[in-house]
């Protein structure tokens, strides 16, 4: 039987906070404060040396992360960045409080969850405004299923148990007047596996990004219940602007790495320009061909173009939007429930202000 994710990284994040008290570097103390390098600094512990974990590296949601690379954004900053992929955020998560990757390229709330359970990480750089998920529903449950509020005792495909997608059914259960804990939340992850969840009925309705939201509209076997590509959509369903896909880190490691951290920011400010800069059809010739082979070149271009407002332009977090998370969290994680949680130390915008 599979472990709970949400078991393995609250078991992981007691181990760290057990060693962090051993020597003496965590307890009472408070959050570390990121700090960008200083003047005619050029290295640090990491030397330049990168391993990122992305919770679903051909995502466009994670576009930017591989985007980087093949644009040589990062050899031009002098960095050695290996990308690894992880279908799930919340397993990227835990891989990274392990110790086996240094960052991850997942949701922002990841970030007031785990301060929650009083472990110190924080995005440095924010990299789409809005979540560009999609809650889609089997086209033959067109009649039953209108909104959150029939999911009652319904199977909710998601990523993974403890993932974004996670966090986001459940509050959309919860706010729909829906008690969680009354749904059936299955991990289906994204792509073939997803689309094969609905297709064999194994579940009702799932949240999903691009390209896999094109690829099963495209056979007509679902219809959209609701759709947080833009900001309007994301409002409607979540009360706010909602900050999604971000690098983080522990707050240990940006402190320590410094002018790597500032490096990998200067290289993801520069591609979110680019992104800004260039419309699908150019862009779909920068990414590894797999990236679209599923849904077609053709696809792939159409749904980036109509959801291109979903990235963030300037990499700087938006200021109305972790409030968003934090309520959305609030709602229903037991993590975070009753605690007191200072959300201005679950990211920076320091090293993007100074990326150059």
């Amino acid at each position: 039987m599979k472990e709970n994710p949400n078991t393995k990284r609250r078991m992981l994040v007691l181990a760290s906070a057990a060693i962090a008290v051993a020597i003496g570097v965590a307890g009472c103390s408070s959050a570390t404060t990121a700090t960008a390098p200083k003047a005619g600094a050029t290295s640090d512990s990491a030397n330049g040396n990168v391993a990122i974990m992305v919770g679903g590296l051909n995502k466009q949601i994670y576009l930017p992360f591989m985007l980087a690379q093949q644009l040589g954004y990062y050899k031009q900053q002098g960095l050695t960045v290996t990308l690894s992929d992880e279908p799930a955020g919340v397993d990227a998560t835990t891989n990274m409080l392990a110790g086996k990757v240094d960052g991850v390229g997942g949701f922002y709330d990841h970030t007031i969850d785990l301060a929650g359970l009083g472990q110190q990480v924080e995005s440095v750089v924010n990299m789409l405004v809005t979540p560009g998920e999609v809650e889609l529903c089997r086209s033959d449950l067109k009649g039953q299923i209108k909104s959150p509020a029939d999911w009652s005792g319904r199977n909710l495909g998601i990523t993974d148990l403890g993932s974004s997608t996670d966090f986001l059914t459940q509050y959309l259960a919860k706010k729909n007047g829906v008690d969680p804990t009354t749904i059936h939340r299955l991990g289906v992850q994204s792509g073939a596996t997803l689309i094969g969840a609905m297709q064999h009925k194994n579940v009702d309705c799932a949240m999903t990004t691009e390209p896999t939201v094109s690829q099963l509209m495209a056979t007509g076997g679902a219809y959209i219940l609701l759709d947080m590509r833009s900001s309007k959509g994301t409002s409607a369903a979540l009360g706010g602007e909602y900050p999604a896909t971000s690098l983080y880190m522990k707050s240990s490691w940006v402190k320590q790495n410094p002018v790597t951290v500032q490096k990998l920011v200067n290289a993801y400010v520069k591609t979110l320009k680019y992104i800004q800069a260039n419309d699908g059809a150019t862009i779909v010739e920068k990414i590894p061909a797999d990236y679209y082979a599923g849904a077609g070149k053709a696809a792939w271009i159409k749904a980036f173009d109509s959801e291109k407002g979903i990235y963030n332009p300037t990499g700087i977090m938006p200021p109305n939007g972790p409030p968003t998370n934090l309520k959305v969290l609030s709602a229903f994680n037991k993590d975070v429930q009753g605690k007191s949680i200072d959300i201005h130390q679950t990211y920076t915008d320091k090293f993007v202000t100074a990326a150059k």
